[in-house]
Parts: structure tokens; sequence; C-alpha cells
């Protein structure tokens, strides 16, 4: 636990339906003073996992967004530092350690950016778009909130100033095509609803050029061709959460027009 250091640290976890990770995810906590998950109403044994571990508050809320249900889960945090975790990352023994020097120095940034190493099915993916893959995870709680209006890919403005972690965090987003696959459609989705508040009107370009283009810079740009088969895969799921979101954004201009 960190009650010897000056600052003290909140772990925040948003879930629903994580009971392949969260057992593994909360094992490695244990230098936290606060964790606390803010699952939506998860139907798996993401509740009784979480409730088997002592030092974790797990709340449930009707899931809106991901914005919304971040800044919930930031406005329970009672201490000075935050650290904002998904469910399919984890925390290597060096970055660990490098968080509990960072948070114990008197002059620190006021959010730090992780830089992730992305995992297909337990082995690393070194292209495809993710060689240079990073978001804040660590920030001063007073300093920092989650842009309003970001309903998917989310977006932590920060009051003052930002640096990098040295040590990678690890991502376990792949863990088969079918999940993979229906997370980037309802990113897809999201994104859609996130669009239409912003009354964005869907063109050809929206629906063919911009996904081809998302494949074709992910594989061939950023190298997703060395990758190999994962590669193809990852590339192809990726630009299909970007075709999804168009014929979205469509139907609820379509569903509008009709009422």
């Amino acid at each position: 636990m960190t009650s010897n250091l000056k600052n003290k640290i909140s772990v925040l976890i948003i879930t629903l339906n994580e009971e392949t990770h969260m057992h593994e995810l909360l094992s490695d906590l244990t230098f936290a003073d606060e964790v606390i998950v803010v699952d939506s109403f998860s139907i798996d044994k993401t509740k009784d996992i979480c409730l088997s571990f002592e030092n974790v508050k797990f709340i449930e809320h009707k899931f809106e967004n991901y914005t919304a249900q971040r800044n919930i889960a930031l406005d329970l945090a009672k201490n000075s530092w935050v650290l904002f975790l998904d469910a399919d990352e984890r925390i290597t023994p060096k970055l660990k350690e490098e968080i509990l020097n960072t948070i114990s120095l008197e002059n620190t940034a006021d959010a730090y950016f992780f830089l992730r190493k992305f995992m297909f099915q337990n082995k690393p993916l070194h292209f495809s778009g993710w060689q240079t893959d990073k978001n804040i995870r660590l920030f001063k709680k007073d300093k920092a909130r989650y842009i309003e209006g970001r309903l998917v890919h989310e977006k932590l403005k920060v009051n003052g100033t930002v640096a990098v972690l040295k040590n990678k965090l690890i991502h376990y987003s792949y863990l088969n095509y079918d999940s993979y696959k229906a997370k980037m459609v309802s990113y897809g989705k999201l994104k859609a609803k996130e669009l239409y508040a912003k009354n964005v009107k869907p063109n050809f370009f929206h629906f063919y050029i911009k996904p081809a283009y998302k494949f074709f810079s992910s594989y061939f740009i950023r190298l997703g061709i060395l990758d190999g088969k994962k590669g193809i895969i990852i590339c192809y799921l990726n630009a299909l959460s970007i075709y999804v979101r168009y014929p979205e954004l469509a139907k609820l201009i379509k569903e509008k027009r009709a009422n």
C-alpha cells in the first residue's frame, strides 16, 4: 500500500462482462490505496469476482457512454492521484515501480501518458498502427476530467503539464475474433451517435473512402503487413468500425426525419 507516501492513489476501472480479465487485473492492484470498479450491470461473474477482493469498492451504474461512466468513477475517487485502467490492461512490475516512484516525487507533471503494447491472443502485435499507441492513465484528480460529448474513445482534458512514463502498459484487447469484432461494431455505433449529435451528414467519402483508407493506412503505411495474418485481421476489424459508423449515422438521420 502507498500509505507511507505523501500522495495516495485511487485505481479506477469501468466494466461490463469482464470476468475473463478481472481476477488477474485485481490481483495485481494491492499497491493501490483504493480500487473502485464502476460496472454497467454485468450478467457474467464480474461482480462476484470483484466482491471477492476486500480492497475493491464495487458500484453499479447504468451505462450511458464511456465518458460519462469514467467521470462517475472519477467523482468517486478520494485520493489525489488517479490511475485509470481498462479491464484488459496489465501493469508490469517495472511500470508499477515507476508509478509509485512518480507519485512520491515533490515535482511531477499533472498527468502521464502510458505507451501500450497491444497483445494479439497473448502475443505482441508490433505494427498495424498500434506501435505508437498511448493513453493518459495516471493523473492528478483535481487537474483533469473527461470531455463531455465524446461517447467513445474518450478524451481527458488536463489543466496542467503532461509527461510520458517509460515503461509500457500491456493491452490484452484481442482475445478472439468474435469478441473484438463486437467491440469494434459497438464503437462504430457509439461514434455514429456522437456524430449525429454534431449534425454531421455522411456522404460517399464517409461510406467508402474513409474505411478503405483506414485499412490501407494501417496495413501498408503503418506496416500491418509485417504482422502477417494478425495484421490483416486487426486492420480489417479497425476499418470495420469506421465502415459501420456512417450507415448507422444515416439510419439515425432517417429515423429522425420519419418522426
